[in-house]
């Protein structure tokens, strides 16, 4: 609204010279015009607020509370925007890539929430911030450049910006791929206690299994 004040106000005097009631000092009065309009408009309608972009609020997440809650709050919040993809900045090798970590880091959760094994105190660091901190702060940095310069011009690593950013994707999700095979490993690990315990008490081993 402020901008449009301004707008209005800078057009009367270029009027006034194109129907030759004005000189070259109209230019003058439609720039004072403009100034004018803005502030007026800005006190009666309030003055733009130079905010965050847009993806700014849609990936920033607390990191507070239990890791699982944490962690299925961010993907919610990361599956929106890509869904969105505001201004179609992120390509479809982009979303896929985006979309389906995130349905790694799920498939983790669910693993997690029926796994007997538990993840070191450094392994859910790592989940916990991949999800809420690691994954975000990579979309906003990416989102922050132009998207022709993202996806054309090489970086001081030989690489666009696009594919760097699909190359760091691809490395978090092999962590997560870790962090995955680690519960896994530990699962197998009590299967076989148990089975092992399970022969020894009954004796049920069968030749053929060995």
């Amino acid at each position: 609204m402020p901008n449009g004040c301004g707008l209005l106000l800078a057009a009367l005097p270029l009027l006034l010279k194109g129907a030759g009631l004005l000189g070259p000092e109209a230019y003058l009065l439609a720039l004072g015009g403009y100034l004018a309009g803005f502030i007026a408009g800005g006190l009666l309608f309030g003055f733009p607020v130079l905010g965050k972009r847009p993806w700014e609020a849609e990936l920033s997440f607390d990191d507070n509370g239990d890791a699982r809650q944490v962690i299925d709050t961010a993907l919610r919040g990361i599956r929106s925007l890509v869904m969105h993809n505001h201004d179609q900045c992120l390509s479809n090798i982009l979303q896929q890539r985006v979309l389906g970590l995130c349905d790694r880091l799920e498939g983790l959760l669910i693993q997690w929430e029926g796994s007997k094994g538990t993840l070191s105190l450094e392994e859910e660091f790592h989940a916990r911030h991949l999800a809420s901190a690691y994954l975000p702060q990579a979309l906003k940095t990416y989102l922050s450049i132009p998207k022709d310069f993202a996806s054309e011009r090489l970086l001081e690593n030989g690489r666009t910006a696009h594919d760097t950013l699909v190359l760091a994707l691809d490395d978090l999700s092999a962590k997560v791929g870790q962090l995955a095979d680690d519960l896994a490993g530990q699962d197998a690990q009590a299967f076989l206690a148990h089975s092992r315990f399970l022969d020894e008490k009954f004796g049920t081993r069968k030749q053929a299994l060995r």
